[in-house]
């Protein structure tokens, strides 16, 4: 069986465990690791093997040295625009978990994928219960007018709220049709206490030690409240999805935005 090569991008807490994912496949080969801050030229796999892989700081030079079927990238925006037009250049795939990214480059890699018909995914996030989650929450938008999110994550997450809010509260009112209600007290003595505010939905950010990732949706009506929530306790909660994605993009001929149109949902 010829297995899968690929690279991940990153060596942060994310990208260790796509590392260690990656190498207990037996469909999958890790075959190196870009990192932009990299000082030594090797890191060693995770595994009982425990071989060493080139490190890189430099995406161009990594991905021509290993020929990578799919690179895996959860780093920040900045570094997700080098790292991808390096990887589409030489044929490699690209599965981004990094949020945050522009419009405008998401319009670019879109058209990249599609001209040289490689696939590739985007997605805010890899949690199937998360991706079910706003699925669910999107149904129910059509019967409710006030909705609130509640999100929680690490204190040193870099962006607030999180991407998988925002693709929340974008499902939600796609959903419900038009802006919900948005209510506005008549006095705040303390600013901001409502929240942000995406269509009429407030959302809330919660950044501590103790969090990994959590998400609660309220709906409320006349006499009722649905209330929708997921908790991710560790990142190998990711990991089923990310190797979904990297056997997925290798089936595809362009770019997929959002992991449940990869499940059907």
């Amino acid at each position: 069986m010829e297995r899968i090569r690929v690279v991940v991008s990153g060596t942060g807490l994310m990208g260790r465990e796509v590392l260690a994912a990656v190498c207990a496949q037996e469909d999958m080969e890790a075959v190196g690791v870009i990192e932009k801050f990299a000082q030594e030229e090797f890191i060693s796999l995770p595994g009982p093997e425990a071989r060493l892989v080139p490190l890189r700081t430099d995406p161009k030079t990594l991905i021509e040295q290993t020929s990578p079927d799919v690179i895996v990238d959860f780093t920040n925006a900045e570094w997700t625009k080098e790292v991808a037009p390096a990887a589409l250049a030489a044929g490699a795939r690209m599965v981004i978990g990094t949020t945050n990214l522009d419009e405008a480059f998401v319009s670019d890699l879109a058209a990249v994928c599609a001209e040289r018909n490689l696939g590739s995914l985007i997605a805010p996030n890899f949690a199937l219960g998360a991706v079910v989650m706003i699925h669910l929450a999107k149904e129910a938008a059509r019967f409710f007018d006030y909705a609130e999110i509640v999100e929680s994550h690490q204190e040193k997450k870099v962006d607030s709220p999180s991407g998988t809010a925002l693709a929340m509260a974008r499902a939600m009112v796609e959903g419900h049709g038009r802006p919900f209600t948005h209510t506005t007290p008549e006095k705040e003595p303390l600013g901001g206490a409502r929240g942000a505010d995406y269509g009429g939905v407030a959302i809330h950010s919660q950044r501590m030690p103790g969090f990994v990732a959590h998400h609660e949706i309220s709906f409320g009506g006349t006499g009722q409240t649905l209330r929708i929530r997921h908790d991710s306790t560790g990142r190998e909660s990711f990991m089923p999805g990310v190797l979904l994605a990297v056997r997925e993009v290798m089936k595809r001929d362009r770019l997929v935005l959002g992991l449940d149109n990869l499940l059907g949902l």
